[in-house]
């Protein structure tokens, strides 16, 4: 990279790329509501491959307690039903046709006090990665330096301003956590 502005923007890409991505996967976690996130991960066998619920069919929240899919191919209702069932989600789905109901069950305080769980680690992958892409946008710093681009009060500058953009996300996984935590721990 040939200087610091491209080094920083893209070190501020990216974190905002990982934050982006533990906002998707606190997404998937189930708290106490219906949320239609709910079922972005589970794929359905759909003509011999293996599609998201969302090219097969419309995701719907009636109601705080179920979410419903309209399946557009009424052949496919049994394959949606069957996923739904072999998620790791715990669902037990009503099939009226087309038309399948998902009721949400309330979470009991020991599932609760696993999603927080899965919830920290979720967040301490990510810090991980922004430490990673703090580490990554150092060493452009430092060869920038030793290549004599930059003096050393330049140099320790950048590393500041890095060290400061890798803090900013630090704190905002752990405000999306502490988040997260009251969202599923709320009865």
């Amino acid at each position: 990279m040939s200087d610091f502005n491209e080094i920083k923007n893209d070190a501020k890409n990216r974190m905002d790329k990982t934050l982006e991505s533990l906002r998707a996967d606190f997404g998937s976690l189930r708290a106490g509501r219906a949320h239609a996130s709910l079922l972005d991960g589970i794929m359905v066998e759909a003509y011999g491959s293996f599609t998201p619920i969302s090219q097969v069919g419309t995701v719907n929240v009636p109601d705080p307690r179920t979410l419903s899919v309209s399946v557009w191919d009424k052949s496919l209702a049994k394959s949606v039903e069957k996923a739904l069932r072999e998620s790791d989600l715990g669902l037990n789905p009503v099939s009226d046709g087309a038309l399948i109901r998902i009721p949400i069950p309330p979470l009991s305080e020991e599932r609760r006090k696993e999603l927080v769980k899965v919830a920290g680690k979720y967040a301490e992958q990510n810090k991980v990665a922004i430490r990673n892409i703090r580490r990554d946008a150092l060493d452009e710093v430092k060869k920038l330096k030793k290549d004599n681009l930059i003096s050393e009060d330049e140099e320790k500058r950048f590393e500041n301003e890095i060290q400061k953009l890798t803090d900013d996300s630090i704190k905002k996984i752990d405000e999306a956590l502490e988040n997260k935590e009251k969202d599923i721990m709320q009865v």
